[in-house]
């Protein structure tokens, strides 16, 4: 199990929240890049274990999540699931992760995310989000989305992000609900495996705009985006995993018709 065990929030938040505080992804990316660390902590559970970085710019105070995890493993055997050959759980995954959420309209579901120098240390600095649960107590508790249909839209949204980067662990505690009841993803660190494969049950729907992102994507696009974050193999089994999910819901719409299908 992995996640970042981000706080409940629903009336209170840390602090009160400036009218400079940004709010445009690229004054957060600005802000993340010149802010310094004033406070740090360790954040419970999870085995990459992620920190929590309070960030000021001397105007703004705003925390953040700085992730350093890059392990490779010729074979890795977890405790559950099968036996992975060239394991890898990087850092560099969640900014790529990011960079193709943007490519794809999907960049509001997910923290704005950053390469961050800190201690000596290079790795991901995503920004925190206030949320009020995770997926794994929503169900537990038996709590109701206010708008089911908006929900589930999102959910569709993310399944179809997971399969196009091929995510090894989007488990309950990685998926986030927002104060105004979002879907947010987080951790993609085991993503972007070089299988051309996609799980075809899990994509019953489709945001009508991510489709047409998805057909108009290029492996140079990607590229540009990503940087070096991502191999041409991974960029070449992204491309791939794309055409298969194009595919697929190309022969749901010819079989169940458009309205169906796309929303």
């Amino acid at each position: 199990m992995r996640r970042w065990l981000f706080p409940v929030v629903v009336l209170f938040l840390l602090r009160p929240i400036s009218a400079d505080t940004p709010v445009a992804r690229e004054e957060i990316e600005a802000f993340m890049q010149r802010a310094k660390v004033i406070r740090w902590r360790e954040l419970s559970g999870g085995i990459t274990r992620p920190l929590r970085l309070t960030l000021s710019d001397g105007a703004v105070t705003h925390d953040a999540v700085f992730q350093t995890i890059d392990e490779k493993r010729a074979v890795f055997v977890p405790a559950r699931g099968p036996t992975e050959i060239n394991f890898v759980d990087s850092w560099r995954y969640n900014i790529a992760a990011y960079r193709l959420a943007g490519l794809v309209g999907l960049e509001s579901m997910m923290p704005v995310t950053i390469e961050y120098r800190w201690r000596g240390k290079v790795g991901a600095l995503s920004w925190w989000l206030d949320t009020i649960m995770d997926e794994r107590r929503r169900l537990k508790e038996k709590v109701r989305p206010p708008d089911p249909l908006a929900w589930n839209q999102d959910m569709y949204r993310m399944r179809v992000f997971s399969e196009l980067v091929e995510d090894t662990d989007r488990n309950l505690g990685n998926v986030l609900v927002s104060p105004q009841w979002r879907v947010i993803m987080l951790d993609f660190t085991r993503a972007f495996r070089l299988h051309a494969v996609i799980r075809p049950k899990e994509i019953t729907q489709c945001d009508r705009r991510l489709f047409e992102a998805l057909r108009a994507l290029t492996a140079d696009r990607i590229r540009e985006a990503s940087g070096e974050y991502l191999s041409g193999h991974e960029i070449e089994a992204v491309m791939k995993r794309r055409d298969l999910l194009v595919e697929h819901v190309n022969a749901l719409i010819a079989e169940r018709g458009e309205a169906r299908v796309l929303y």
